[in-house]
């Protein structure tokens, strides 16, 4: 009998044992479960931080591919596109299949487009369309990433073009320049001659008026001596014919 309860009793641990570990792993499947769901309507409502949460949450618990590529959705729609780059890029590691996979490449090209790295975004959308070859969506984004890097390539190209003509052109403003320095200097030379001229044919000129206002000074100067004697000569006739006429005037006495 005793050996009986005994037995009992380690059946009855061994059954409790057993529910208890099914019943954590039921209890943990479902957390991680409403998490994803909790994610997953937070994501609906545009609640994007609510929703990286909650995913962020269920990865902890089991990092699976599902749970990874929704968390690379709600940083993509935050703008934070180089932490969806590493969630896109995990997911593709551990997708289960090509579908997942393709989704997983298509949002990649998406991220790396919006980084501006459009050769890697091209890349990212052709290894979605392997997986995918039908993928419409990916398609077109594939030919709109190709018109973009071309337009931008075409845009470098024209403004290198642009710059070489500027540089260009400034050295040929350069050495014409140069080349017209020495012209300039010729030319101001040039100029310089008349206006020595002249200042040389003023001088001459000035010399000449200074010459002959000292001429005729000199013969003002002469004249007026001549005219002073001549004054005086006058003056002293007329005093000899006064004298002379006091002189001849005189009566004399009649001798009766």
């Amino acid at each position: 009998m005793k050996t009986t309860n005994i037995i009992y009793r380690r059946e009855i641990r061994l059954i409790l044992i057993v529910l208890c570990v099914f019943i954590s792993i039921t209890i943990h499947a479902q957390t991680k479960h409403q998490l994803l769901r909790s994610g997953d309507a937070s994501y609906s409502a545009g609640e994007y931080s609510k929703a990286e949460e909650a995913y962020r949450k269920a990865i902890e618990k089991e990092g699976k591919s599902q749970a990874k590529y929704n968390l690379g959705n709600s940083l993509y729609e935050q703008e934070r596109y180089d932490e969806a780059l590493e969630q896109y890029q995990s997911a593709i590691n551990s997708a289960p299949n090509n579908e997942s996979k393709s989704q997983a490449y298509h949002n990649l090209g998406n991220s790396l487009f919006n980084n501006q790295k459009l050769k890697e975004s091209l890349e990212a959308f052709k290894q979605a369309l392997r997986y995918r070859p039908d993928d419409l969506e990916t398609k077109h984004n594939l030919s709109y990433a190709k018109q973009i890097l071309k337009q931008q390539q075409q845009q470098k190209k024209q403004e290198q073009q642009e710059g070489e003509e500027s540089e260009e052109e400034q050295e040929n403003q350069e050495e014409q320049q140069q080349e017209g320095e020495p012209q300039k200097e010729d030319q101001e030379k040039e100029d310089q001659k008349p206006q020595e001229q002249n200042q040389e044919q003023q001088d001459e000129v000035d010399n000449e008026s200074k010459s002959e206002s000292t001429e005729e000074k000199r013969d003002l100067d002469k004249e007026d001596a001549r005219k002073l004697l001549e004054i005086a000569e006058n003056e002293e006739k007329k005093v000899q014919e006064k004298m002379r006429k006091v002189s001849g005037g005189k009566k004399r006495k009649k001798d009766w």
